[in-house]
């Protein structure tokens, strides 16, 4: 009998759509994997009514014949920063708690357009805001991963930990998450699996929640690089009701797909050997390097100048944005209202996003709104936005020499849950390979390429050109082929 858990994106849509199986069973399988593995905290709600309604419909289909959709028969998370009509949508924030949408993001309609089904909503950190998947109102999610020799929580990254531990852990296929400077790769690389941030404008932001509007991607965490294509191509797409929606056509990813990179260069840059990066993960770059070399690929060396001003910037950037769209969240329309007896309107805003808002998101819009104000907007935000500038002209210059940029996805593995609580600084440190291709808006992916001696997954990024996601996922899918890497966790939830 099939385990269907096992199988990803592009086995079921190929084996339902071959009718070597039933949309239904794959959904009941998954159904059943989410219910048991309520210890991970990987989901905030489940619909599992919403992922056999799908299922049903695509069997309908298949027996009449039509055509299944790219996404045909596949259940999937959701990761709860998603619009979903009459479901419940927090952004894993109290503030937000018990709203249901009256409309779907456009994302996450795409999905369903091409046959995808709902697992239920993914836990995040609160408004994606963490690189721990620590600071949700509905608890910590865990990693399906142990260190070797311990029984410690371990962090599944974030903010897209919900989306990395559900996938890792085999109780989804296949799930949303969003990347705002990091938040769908450093969890893809924690926990051992795949996943792609688009260019900037590539997936619709609208109906997803704000964090900071001109670095916000949505794109998909997978278990290999051809589910991540199959699942992109279904995500993506111009839409009018989105200002930064690219209005191009969605190249077939899936059906160009060559591991062949004869002809290509790619970029090494200088400036990721960085004080402080474990040793094993520069063990598995210089390995990443051999493997494009083997398929075909020139290794040259670039330079990429401000890459140290980077996160400084975008930790201006990014609260600044965030500290304007959080605005929005003020007790009047909907989620939490928090009126003490004989309060005002002032203090009913004030009582309302003292208790709504946690500990790291107060800590965003405290910073962005600082570096807004009157006196400080020209020396912090003013520069911040220069430094941006001058970090995408790096990218323009290194790619005149190559054509994807090979780096580490992050400094360390996973580390324990709560081991970086007391230390913000060192928990944004985090994202500092991630961060440099979200300023510049350009794809990026992980790909998990080995294990270290502690037994911990870690993972490759690959950057490339704007629009390139083919020269992004040519090269991840050249790396997956070599790394062969079939490790996954042993089931203790």
């Amino acid at each position: 009998m099939t385990d269907f858990t096992q199988l990803g994106v592009k086995q079921i849509r190929d084996g339902v759509a071959g009718g070597d199986f039933t949309a239904r069973e794959v959904a009941e399988a998954f159904n059943a994997a989410v219910a048991e593995a309520a210890e991970l905290n990987a989901f905030i709600v489940t619909t599992p009514d919403h992922a056999l309604a799908a299922a049903d419909a695509t069997d309908a289909k298949r027996a009449k014949g039509e055509d299944l959709g790219k996404m045909g028969g596949v259940p999937i998370g959701m990761k709860d920063l998603f619009a979903t009509k009459g479901v419940q949508t927090t952004a894993a924030s109290h503030i937000l708690e018990g709203f249901e949408p009256e409309y779907e993001s456009t994302v996450s309609q795409n999905l369903w357009d091409a046959g995808a089904g709902m697992l239920g909503k993914l836990n995040l950190d609160q408004f994606a805001m963490g690189s721990s998947n620590e600071t949700s109102y509905f608890g910590n999610v865990n990693s399906p991963w142990k260190k070797d020799g311990t029984n410690a929580a371990m962090s599944p990254g974030g903010s897209s930990g919900g989306s990395s531990s559900a996938v890792a852990a085999r109780i989804a296929p296949a799930a949303t998450g969003t990347d705002t400077g990091g938040s769908i790769r450093q969890p893809a690389a924690f926990t051992g699996i795949c996943g792609i941030k688009p260019t900037y404008g590539r997936c619709s932001r609208w109906g997803v929640v704000a964090f900071a509007s001109s670095l916000d991607q949505a794109g998909p965490m997978a278990r290999s690089v051809e589910d991540c294509a199959i699942m992109l191509e279904a995500m993506a797409g111009f839409d009018p009701k989105d200002a930064t929606s690219l209005d191009m056509p969605v190249p077939d990813w899936e059906a160009a797909l060559s591991a062949d990179l004869k002809g290509k260069k790619v970029g090494i840059p200088r400036e990721y050997r960085m004080d402080g990066t474990d040793e094993e993960i520069l063990k598995s770059w210089e390995q990443g390097k051999e493997w494009l070399r083997d398929a075909g690929a020139e290794i040259v060396d670039v330079s990429l100048p401000h890459t140290k001003y980077a996160l400084p910037a975008y930790y201006i950037v990014a609260p600044a944005e965030a500290s304007s769209n959080l605005a929005r969240y003020d007790g009047v329309r909907y989620g939490l209202r928090e009126q003490p007896d004989g309060a005002g309107l002032q203090d009913m805003y004030a009582a309302t996003r003292a208790a709504g808002f946690g500990d790291e998101v107060k800590r965003r819009i405290l910073i962005g709104t600082y570096v807004l104000s009157a006196g400080f907007y020209d020396a912090y935000y003013t520069q911040a936005q220069k430094i941006r500038t001058l970090v995408a002209r790096d990218f323009e210059q290194a790619f005149t020499q190559c054509d994807v940029i090979l780096a580490p996805t992050t400094p360390t593995a996973s580390f324990p849950l709560g081991s970086l609580n007391e230390d913000p600084l060192t928990m944004y440190l985090n994202d500092v390979f991630a961060v440099p291709a979200s300023l510049a808006g350009l794809p990026a992916m992980s790909v998990p390429a080995m294990l270290n001696s502690d037994g911990l997954p870690l993972g490759l990024q690959l950057v490339g050109k704007p629009f390139d996601e083919q020269g992004v996922l040519d090269a991840g899918l050249a790396i997956q082929q070599r790394a062969a890497f079939e490790a996954q966790p042993e089931k203790w939830w």
